[in-house]
């Protein structure tokens, strides 16, 4: 029986299987994928240490410094189902595959997943004009003429991010009013280099070896419009990949796991969760690495001094 079982490889992930070796707990690692959401990315600016690199390289590192590590034990390209408690400090972490493994505790740094926009170009041009991560990835359109979809606060947060580098943005909204925080969409309202799109549908993204445009749907009267651009920032929503848990651990009306913001620690004493799979309320890739360190700390503490003792 481990330790400590985490599920999750990006940079949380990495993060915890790091200082998991140097704290010499006996751990397994278990990830789909090593790199998180920023491997599609074709430049990521704000990831400290590092004033750019591409989402390749970003990931390559972080496998790289992983592996590095004495003590790791690792499962890759398998994919975690469930997790059973059998009782208080005893876990069954079940693969698709069948396999089953034995933990103390568990530390959970799944991320989540983006909702995408389901349209032709949509994902054919991820990483190539389509972009997920405004704080990633804006300055890279320095110039450009972008298009963010959505009016909720992330798209709004999306602008803001755009606003010091794009030439033009377009906010693309599905419904008849956005649908953020009311100072944020006063502030947007008044840069004239903003322009708000309200009951739109996108129909299609298009482009050669990158995006070059869009077309979209008036929903009043059924119009279809095409104009050029060469950015879109999809801002529609994500869920949380808390699945494995939801049966063990309190979840928000997000689905997220609620944690203990000092230690990361869930509703149930042996499940810690970090990253954007928690209700931190910035979703980073610095923020998840840090939250996940805080999280493998409180863990060693909880193996020197288990709770109840």
């Amino acid at each position: 029986m481990y330790q400590l079982v985490i599920i999750g490889g990006g940079p949380g992930g990495v993060a915890a299987g790091v200082y998991a070796a140097r704290k010499q707990i006996r751990f397994l690692l278990i990830t789909d994928e090593i790199g998180g959401q920023s491997v599609v990315s074709s430049s990521v600016c704000n990831w400290i240490g590092e004033q750019k690199i591409s989402g390749f390289e970003f990931a390559e590192k972080l496998e790289k410094h992983l592996k590095a590590q004495v003590g790791l034990e690792l499962v890759e390209r398998e994919k975690v189902v469930k997790v059973t408690k059998v009782r208080e400090g005893y876990y069954k972490i079940r693969l698709g595959t069948g396999a089953v493994y034995e933990a103390e505790r568990v530390l959970i740094v799944t991320g989540s997943l983006r909702r995408h926009l389901g349209v032709p170009g949509s994902d054919e041009f991820t990483g190539k004009g389509v972009a997920y991560c405004s704080t990633c990835d804006a300055p890279i359109f320095k110039d450009k003429v972008v298009a963010v979809v959505g009016g909720g606060n992330a798209g709004i947060g999306a602008v803001t991010d755009l606003l010091p580098y794009a030439s033009k943005i377009f906010l693309m909204e599905r419904g008849n009013r956005l649908r953020g925080d009311a100072v944020d969409v006063r502030h947007i309202e008044e840069v004239s280099k903003v322009e708000i799109l309200y009951n739109t549908s996108i129909k299609e993204i298009y482009g050669n070896d990158f995006v070059a445009g869009l077309k979209y749907e008036n929903l009043k009267n059924g119009e279809v419009k095409d104009f050029p651009l060469q950015g879109v920032f999809v801002e529609v929503g994500a869920y949380p990949n808390s699945e494995i848990v939801k049966h063990l651990v309190k979840l928000n009306k997000k689905g997220e796991i609620v944690v203990d913001h000092k230690t990361q620690r869930t509703s149930d004493a042996g499940i810690w969760a970090a990253g954007d799979v928690s209700d931190s309320l910035y979703k980073q890739n610095n923020t998840s690495a840090g939250d996940a360190i805080k999280a493998v700390l409180n863990i060693y503490d909880d193996i020197l001094r288990p709770s109840g003792s």
